[in-house]
């Protein structure tokens, strides 16, 4: 698999789905090696092939089951439906001592996406904190980024909230967030994660009330440079 071998290999577990495929499309058209995991390998491998068809076979684009791609990476965000995300969490946690885990589940109900569920956690990132325990750093963000912004090369006008376990731990996320090609916030603890959450059920509200598709977030009234 080729990619740049000085830039952290990462794991898009759920990088079959819309989001996750989304992400590496970004990361690896700007030289990450990433590796798609799915529940299926043969479904990664045919989503990295997908993206191959895209960006080039010069990409460093492969695919794997779960549990492989998180052995493989350094960094593996997390894209899967709320529904799984535990389970998923248990699979791959052998794998995750040492690492940085990005959380981008939300936890809607499907039978109510417009109003804000909180799990008994607090929030989805504090689940998975919870899983893997404190040998692992977690990070949770994108959770205000529509898939369809994602595969446009065009600049996205909507910014990303990064909470997490340390400085370190939201430093990193930071940088995946601007090699999207995102303008990302440092927004405190991994605790406030519940608030960037919730963001999502608040947007499709927004969505379905004004009938549009992809609405997002701005930080006005702060300065980094």
């Amino acid at each position: 698999m080729s990619g740049n071998t000085e830039l952290p290999t990462i794991a898009v577990i759920g990088g079959s789905g819309k989001e996750g495929k989304g992400l590496a499309y970004r990361w690896s058209k700007v030289g990450y090696r990433v590796i798609i995991g799915s529940r299926s390998a043969d479904k990664a491998a045919g989503t990295a092939q997908e993206l191959r068809q895209l960006l080039g076979e010069g990409i460093g684009t492969a695919g794997a089951s779960n549990l492989e791609a998180a052995s493989l990476a350094a960094v593996v965000v997390l894209t899967v439906p709320n529904s799984a995300h535990a389970e998923i969490l248990e699979s791959i946690k052998p794998a995750m001592h040492g690492k940085l885990l990005i959380d981008a589940t939300v936890p809607l109900e499907t039978s109510r996406p417009t109003t804000v569920h909180r799990p008994a956690a607090g929030s989805a990132a504090q689940e998975a904190r919870a899983i893997l325990g404190e040998a692992t750093g977690v990070a949770a963000a994108f959770h205000t980024i529509s898939y369809e912004h994602l595969f446009q090369d065009d600049p996205i006008d909507c910014d990303v909230l990064v909470t997490g376990t340390s400085a370190e731990a939201r430093a990193q996320t930071l940088k995946l967030v601007a090699a999207a090609g995102l303008r990302g916030w440092d927004a405190g603890p991994l605790e406030n994660s519940s608030v960037s959450e919730g963001l999502t059920s608040v947007l499709i509200n927004i969505n379905k009330k004004y009938g549009s598709r992809h609405a997002g977030i701005r930080i006005t009234g702060a300065n980094q440079d």
